[in-house]
């Protein structure tokens, strides 16, 4: 606890066991880090992941042993693809107990190798401020991560002195965070000749808190802007050079970008499958620059002409001097007619959406609206499926860090633990879990802990009666055969998403039609005194369009069903 106190650690989120006792007893004394109960240790890993989005800080969960620590492992997992700093504290059996099946025994350090950026078996009580001191600086820094701290009962049992601060350990732990100058001037000179070029931007600048650096490289360069679905928000929605989300689910117009460009300015991002597409055929006429802290991702899925390995903050403030420098030496091409390209594009196949012919409520009006009253200054969460990509597409992002899913892992059930964190660290923001209802399904009993912990969020769920994003595929892929995908919740109403809300302690309030839609929204914003669950029932056809089918290359973008935009190879 006071290695925890003197990190700067605020709040933990956890379940005591056994193993972790000795740990949570002096808890009940320390008046610097604040305990929330979970219900679930899946709760607590994603609600320090989102307390992390949203306040750059690093998240803690706690659990016991065996079960308490496996538990972690999916939130782990999720932490680990999206990059968010964490730090996990489990409970483990007493040291002449480890290798023998011990009761709760299991190997967590051994079982979340594959997903920690770093964990640690503490072997000796005096090393447990160092062990604390390490896992906070590796979480944070360099290529944030989560770290794991697996602590014997009998060393927290253990009699020792406290000593702070620690002289930590890390011999092999350098990053790079300033960037190389050869590389950036090389990386300038590209910029400033490129007809075609992209500012594709992912979530590596949120995490590097890089937005305004993006910002006057973008006014400066004249040059489209795309952002990734982990970095919605790290450039403003309403800027003319930004052309929206690349990708499966993009814009049209974000996807040509990608597709016709000359050169790729690749800002914290990583070449993701559901960017690319099939990677062979991805922006085939494109040099790439890629900066990224992480020198592991430096062609790892698409060879780099010009590698710049650190902090994005740095190389971005060091790219704007080094493009001017460029532009005054008399190298700048004409990009007007790139421009006049991607514009008639835009303007040909903006966002939209169809109501349902049945006559249901509309899934993508209930979140543009939601977007539109509730406003960019507020925090939103989701879960993973159709109303994660409506929630990305139809609400619209202005700040940074305002935007919080499970992108990599792509984890159901993450959206309410999420705004519970993000609400814990920033108490005075509205936060908006925006939902479905198979994922509501997983993780809802965290409402509890928010109604008794006084975190007052807002739970949007997209009732559509089905896995939604599931029985597209099943549409559109599998002749229509809806195996298992139904549940139940708009035949049987089980269960009865106002009453369950209501027995978790919250508001409960449905809204089934149009007229319906923006009171209860603004009902929802008045109350503050506990959390609200709002039941949207929608149209359970309802699809995100656009389109790249898994395995196609981005050339077979679909606008909508049977509108395939023919990009004109000629146009520019």
């Amino acid at each position: 606890m006071r290695s925890l106190e003197s990190v700067g650690c605020e709040i933990v989120f956890g379940i005591p066991g056994g193993a972790i006792l000795p740990a949570y007893d002096p808890l009940l004394d320390s008046t610097k880090v604040r305990h929330i109960l979970v219900r679930h240790e899946q709760g607590a890993g994603h609600a320090a992941s989102g307390y992390a989005h949203a306040t750059g800080r690093v998240g803690v969960c706690m659990a016991t042993s065996g079960p308490g620590a496996t538990n972690l492992v999916t939130p782990i997992a999720d932490a680990y693809m999206d990059s968010i700093p964490m730090v996990a504290i489990t409970g483990q059996v007493a040291r002449s107990s480890i290798g023998t099946d011990a009761f709760q025994e299991a190997d967590i350090c051994g079982i979340t190798m594959p997903i920690t950026k770093h964990n640690i078996l503490v072997t000796e009580a005096a090393d447990i401020p160092r062990a604390i001191a390490e896992a906070f600086h590796i979480a944070s820094t360099g290529r944030p991560g989560p770290v794991l701290v697996d602590l014997p009962k009998d060393i927290l049992q253990a009699t020792t002195s406290f000593t702070w601060p620690p002289e930590m350990r890390l011999p092999g732990y350098r990053p790079t965070t300033k960037p190389h100058g050869k590389q950036v001037r090389e990386a300038a000179k590209l910029i400033a000749a490129a007809k075609r070029p992209v500012l594709y931007v992912g979530g590596g600048v949120v995490r590097g808190r890089a937005s305004a650096e993006l910002l006057d490289l973008a006014e400066l360069t004249g040059i489209p802007v795309v952002t990734t679905l982990m970095a919605r928000g790290a450039f403003p929605d309403s800027h003319r050079s930004h052309l929206g989300m690349p990708g499966m689910h993009g814009t049209v117009a974000a996807v040509a970008a990608l597709q016709r460009s000359d050169l790729l300015i690749t800002l914290g991002a990583r070449f993701d499958d559901r960017v690319t597409g099939q990677l062979g055929t991805f922006a085939p006429d494109a040099q790439v620059i890629h900066a990224d802290i992480d020198p592991a991702e430096i062609s790892k899925n698409r060879k780099a002409d010009v590698p710049i390995v650190g902090d994005v903050k740095d190389i971005i403030a060091d790219l704007v001097p080094a493009v001017r420098a460029e532009y005054d030496g008399g190298t700048r091409a004409d990009i007007s007619a790139w421009w006049t390209m991607l514009n008639d594009i835009r303007g040909s196949f903006p966002l939209g959406y169809d109501w349902p012919s049945d006559g249901s409520l509309s899934p993508q009006y209930c979140i543009e609206r939601i977007g539109a009253l509730v406003g960019p200054d507020a925090v939103y969460t989701a879960g993973v499926g159709q109303h994660q990509m409506w929630a990305a597409q139809f609400v619209k992002y202005e700040k940074p860090a305002t935007w919080i899913n499970s992108g990599g892992l792509g984890t159901m059930g993450f959206a309410v633990p999420a705004a519970m964190g993000a609400k814990a660290g920033l108490p005075d923001t509205a936060v908006w879990a925006i939902d479905g209802d198979g994922c509501f399904q997983m993780t809802n009993q965290e409402l509890a802990t928010c109604a008794i912990e006084g975190i007052p969020i807002k739970v949007a769920v997209m009732n559509n009666g089905n896995l939604g994003m599931v029985r597209q595929w099943q549409n559109l892929f599998y002749s229509e055969r809806y195996s298992n995908t139904d549940l139940g919740t708009h035949k049987h109403r089980i269960p009865d998403f106002v009453l369950l809300g209501e027995a978790l302690g919250c508001a409960g309030l449905r809204a089934e039609t149009k007229d319906e839609v923006d009171s209860v929204i603004q009902q929802a914003m008045e109350i503050n005194d506990r959390p609200v669950v709002i039941d949207f029932v929608v149209g359970k056809d309802a699809q995100v369009w656009p389109m790249v089918a898994a395995g196609t290359g981005n050339d077979e973008i679909m606008a909508a069903r049977g509108i395939r935009p023919l990009f004109d190879e000629d146009e520019v």
